[in-house]
């Protein structure tokens, strides 16, 4: 008896298969791809990820919208910055200075230049970018500001730094001593 009934089990489980939902298209294979739909913009996937922290798949994202656009002076910019985030310096300044070359008055691609030759220990010329910076966003941008203040003081604590005192013990009478400093 329990053999007779496992058998109207499997049959009526069978038969419940054979019905398949009205929505299902006869079709076995996957759905073609939409290549209509509009692409999405890697500049933008790009600065999201940048935000979010996530440099290298930001830079991947950049690397993507130059294969789509070109190297354009917006993405040599984005990659320059990815790569300054990811702290290789050289390729970002490269990037970066490509771009300038071609659009010049992006102060946000400048201010990036200038970080990089801070970070490089290249004081002078991180000044003289980042009053390019500065003058190009006509004294709007504070952190660019922030930067050519900190760049400034930098390049000033560096000009007295050069300069070595050696100390020299003279004896000006009976117990008397004078510390004098000599520059050399």
């Amino acid at each position: 008896m329990a053999r007779w009934a496992f058998g109207i089990l499997v049959i009526a489980s069978l038969a419940a298969c054979d019905s398949a939902p009205a929505d299902l298209p006869d079709n076995p294979y996957a759905p073609a791809t939409d290549y209509s739909a509009e692409p999405v913009d890697q500049l933008l996937v790009g600065d999201r990820l940048m935000d979010a922290g996530e440099f290298e798949l930001a830079l991947q994202a950049y690397t993507r919208a130059a294969g789509n656009r070109g190297m354009t002076p917006e993405v040599l910019g984005a990659l320059g910055a990815a790569n300054l985030r990811l702290g290789r310096l050289g390729q970002a300044e490269t990037q970066l200075r490509k771009s300038v070359a071609e659009d010049n008055d992006n102060y946000g691609t400048w201010n990036n230049l200038g970080v990089v030759l801070m970070e490089a220990d290249r004081t002078s010329e991180a000044v003289q970018v980042f009053r390019q910076a500065y003058a190009l966003s006509n004294g709007q941008s504070d952190e660019i500001r922030d930067n050519l203040r900190k760049a400034l003081a930098k390049f000033e604590d560096a000009q007295y730094d050069d300069v070595e005192n050696t100390y020299k013990l003279v004896r000006q009478g009976t117990g008397e001593y004078l510390l004098k400093t000599t520059p050399e």
